[in-house]
């Protein structure tokens, strides 16, 4: 069914409507969680939540691109529920291993000044990777926004898992870079 239809079913509060997005963007949700939770039984929970959190959203949201809408609420739910679990301990999963090396770049504070420009961070971000090749945006939004391990991003994007480590280090540092031109300290 098109997204389109979907969204429909939602507007009508048709429970059709979950049916449908199970059928057509369960896995993909769940590869999407478990990237960030590393356990299939909370990701499949968070997937479910995900399934509410759509219903209760639409309406008044009506998501042009539906697959990313979900995406959005699955990652959101899903590093909710890493936080929940991980307060004492820390365990591996790909979206820990991202945070480490993001860290690198991005700093990770929480002061007033910091929540403030988030906006304008997430904004600089957005252009700096304007500015990158296709294959190296590709790769940044497929390790740091999918969470998608090294050797699967390097497989999409058709390179060695070596040259995917080296691509997504030299984008960091650019990244960091570009930030600290305009105006971010690290």
């Amino acid at each position: 069914m098109e997204d389109e239809k979907i969204v429909a079913l939602y507007w009508d509060r048709d429970e059709g409507a979950i049916r449908e997005t199970e059928r057509k963007y369960d896995r993909y949700l769940t590869k999407i969680a478990y990237n960030i939770l590393n356990n299939l039984e909370d990701s499949r929970e968070s997937v479910n939540d995900t399934y509410l959190a759509a219903w209760d959203s639409m309406p008044p949201h009506k998501p042009s691109v539906l697959s990313a809408y979900l995406a959005k609420l699955t990652r959101r739910i899903s590093i909710d529920c890493f936080r929940y679990r991980t307060r004492d301990k820390r365990l591996a999963s790909e979206y820990a291993v991202s945070l480490t090396e993001l860290g690198e770049c991005v700093s990770g504070g929480n002061t007033t000044e910091e929540l403030v420009n988030v906006k304008l961070l997430s904004d600089a971000i957005g252009i700096y990777l304007r500015l990158q090749s296709e294959e190296a945006r590709t790769a940044f939004l497929g390790r740091y926004y999918f969470l998608d391990s090294v050797k699967e991003v390097a497989a999409y994007c058709g390179m060695s898992e070596s040259k995917c480590k080296s691509l997504l280090h030299r984008t960091r540092l650019g990244l960091k870079d570009y930030l600290t031109k305009e105006g971010f300290f690290l």
